[in-house]
């Protein structure tokens, strides 16, 4: 894995990171297949270099945190933990919005108790698009619990451009969580403000979401020709053409599989030349 690094929220961090979201049970709800497995990939990421992991309280719920304690507590130093409110999940496994300023505050404490600190380094603000609740007191209740020391870095996620603008102009924000990959750019205008501020993007569903059986990413015509042609998977070709976006690009590939986490974390010593590029630039 290259040393590309980026600075999130004053943490010096290198661009792959790990997505926790694929530890939990199907769905992203319950406990893990291969409880040794999920635990293995999680140690390995951090022994590779990985010092940025993504996750949510509500993944599982507690699910996804609890293996992370489990695997590296007490965590290194080096190691910046990012996680996310605005969602609850059900007894069914449902997702459902957690976005007044009581639910988010209720969400940070669940993180510093299933994490098992006393700060959560970075957490994300994840907007949900019929939320009713003013985007102003959101930001306000998130920068209240970081002036009290619960939040080291307040990010957002799942923001429009003038959402961003908004925050900017009240807070610091950490990082930008969005849907951005070779197939889905519809996010552009706010990545290229990310690039132009030096506000890491962190892209989610890199390589497509895997909620969805039909993954026009991977199966995007020019990312298999080039797939072929540079004798790598098309996964590290979608990774690879991510980091080469901009330089504060932050990637969190998500696995349970030790395999795949290898493949991923690869993907991070490939380097597109500009005719790959420019393929794969006019690929959509």
């Amino acid at each position: 894995m290259r040393s590309d690094t980026v600075t999130l929220a004053g943490h010096s961090v290198h661009r792959m990171g790990f997505g926790a979201m694929q530890l939990p049970g199907p769905g992203v709800f319950g406990p893990p297949a291969d409880r040794p497995a999920a635990l293995a990939v999680l140690r390995r990421a951090v022994d590779a270099g990985v010092d940025h992991i993504d996750t949510a309280q509500f993944y599982g719920p507690d699910v996804a945190n609890e293996l992370i304690r489990e695997a590296l507590s007490p965590y290194p130093d080096e190691l910046v933990l990012v996680s996310k409110v605005g969602g609850r999940r059900d007894e069914q496994g449902q997702w459902l919005p957690a976005q007044t300023p009581e639910e988010l505050r209720s969400g940070v404490e669940a993180n510093l108790r299933s994490l098992d600190v006393d700060r959560v380094p970075v957490v994300n603000l994840r907007r949900m698009p019929e939320s009713d609740v003013p985007f102003t007191e959101q930001v306000s209740a998130m920068a209240a619990m970081h002036d009290e020391g619960l939040i080291g870095g307040i990010g957002l996620s799942n923001v429009t451009l003038d959402e961003y603008l908004t925050a900017r102009s009240r807070i610091d924000v950490a990082c930008v969580q969005n849907a951005y990959n070779l197939t889905d750019r519809s996010d552009q205008p706010l990545f290229d403000a990310c690039a132009a501020d030096a506000v890491p993007y962190v892209p989610f569903f890199p390589l497509g979401s895997a909620f969805f059986p039909d993954n026009p990413v991977l199966s995007a015509p020019a990312l298999q020709e080039m797939s072929r042609r540079l004798q790598v998977t098309a996964a590290q070709v979608a990774l690879a053409w991510l980091l080469a976006r901009a330089p504060t690009v932050l990637l969190i590939p998500g696995t349970s599989s030790l395999s795949h986490l290898e493949e991923n974390l690869a993907a991070g010593d490939l380097v597109l030349d500009e005719e790959a590029l420019a393929i794969l630039d006019a690929a959509v």
